[in-house]
């Protein structure tokens, strides 16, 4: 493959071509283009350029792992990366801007340790998340807005733009002794404690702004590493201020709600339970993205959101039953089912008994 079409710019800034690209993925390929183009090569999956067919072909050559380094994570998305971020400026912090397809089947997306901040510069897309193959959670994405992802799980992802526009993103990737240093500096003796946590859909006009210089030196000739460090630890200590809270945690840590959030939020299911489910609202309290909140609180209660939700009005149900004379209607209406035909086969379901039955048990 020639190297005629090389783009290099002199801080280090890599443009790629799609001449660069080797047609379908090979180990020796991929080991040989990494060490002339180093990390970010794996910016360029195969459907990128030839679509999901070529994936599915990347794919059997590399199967998707459960985890994987923030610097490769973008190996599994499928887009084009258009410029990143390399050479001496860039030690402390990584940064490329990618481009993806109007849209994208399932796509198996792996864990990664390392915090992942993504800022949406073109677009608008509709995308929607699932852990475990359970129910999918859709979110909107708008122009400039950010996601923060953390330690988590591996979880599926797919996605249709709305409008003409390209979706286009930025991917800043703060190393971790920087962010480690934001913690003490924000939290002192505690930042051993402290975490950042999973934010997705937000707007920020200070991190905004904070991105916008950082994108604006990446497509420099020559970035400044004075100047990229800089921003890198002004986004790290607004992080550390912003998106970070303390708690104790294990070695074995499974992020989860923290306890005092945790309590509140099931404290309002509680006192609600007769009302409509409404995911949207709870994650709104806990100031996660729908998809976020899910994950979060399953981890914590051992069961999604609308399944503790339902486990307490059939507890409810139960002691009614038990405990009053009240009809199988009016026991329905008053842990929130206005149906009672719904009511009696969710309860058997539930229960192995029908409601009548289950009082007549007592």
């Amino acid at each position: 493959m020639s190297r005629k079409n090389d783009q290099k710019q002199s801080n280090g800034t890599q443009r790629i071509t799609k001449l660069q690209l080797p047609c379908f993925p090979d180990a020796v390929y991929t080991k040989r283009y990494q060490q002339q183009f180093g990390p970010y090569f794996l910016c360029l999956p195969p459907s990128g350029f030839y679509g999901i067919e070529s994936r599915r072909i990347y794919e059997s050559f590399m199967p998707i792992p459960e985890t994987t380094s923030a610097e490769a994570l973008e190996l599994y998305v499928g887009g084009k990366c258009l410029v990143a971020g390399r050479g001496e400026a860039w030690q402390e912090v990584r940064a490329s801007i990618l481009t993806l397809p109007t849209k994208m089947g399932t796509v198996n997306i792996p864990a990664v340790s390392e915090p992942v901040l993504v800022w949406t510069t073109s677009g608008e897309v509709e995308v929607e998340e699932r852990e475990n193959n359970g129910p999918w959670i859709k979110s909107l994405i708008k122009k400039r807005s950010f996601f923060l992802t953390t330690a988590g799980a591996p979880y599926d992802c797919r996605w249709r733009t709305l409008t003409s526009e390209p979706f286009e993103f930025m991917m800043v990737l703060v190393g971790l002794p920087l962010i480690q240093r934001a913690m003490e500096d924000v939290f002192g003796a505690d930042a051993i404690h402290a975490h950042l946590r999973d934010v997705s859909g937000f707007t920020d006009p200070a991190l905004d702004s904070l991105v916008e210089q950082l994108r604006s030196e990446l497509m420099r000739r020559k970035a400044s590493p004075l100047f990229v460090q800089g921003i890198a630890q002004a986004i790290a200590i607004h992080l550390a201020r912003n998106y970070a809270e303390t708690a104790q945690w294990s070695r074995s840590y499974s992020p989860s709600l923290p306890g005092f959030k945790l309590r509140q939020i099931t404290g309002w299911i509680t006192g609600h339970a007769a009302e409509h489910f409404n995911l949207e609202q709870l994650a709104a309290q806990a100031g996660l993205s729908k998809f976020h909140f899910h994950r979060l609180f399953k981890n914590a209660m051992g069961v999604s959101p609308s399944r503790y939700h339902v486990n307490l009005r059939m507890d409810a149900a139960r002691r009614l039953l038990r405990e009053t004379k009240k009809s199988v209607v009016d026991v329905a209406l008053d842990v929130g089912y206005s149906n009672p035909s719904h009511f009696a086969q969710l309860f058997r379901r539930e229960t192995g008994l029908a409601p009548s039955d289950y009082r007549r048990q007592r």
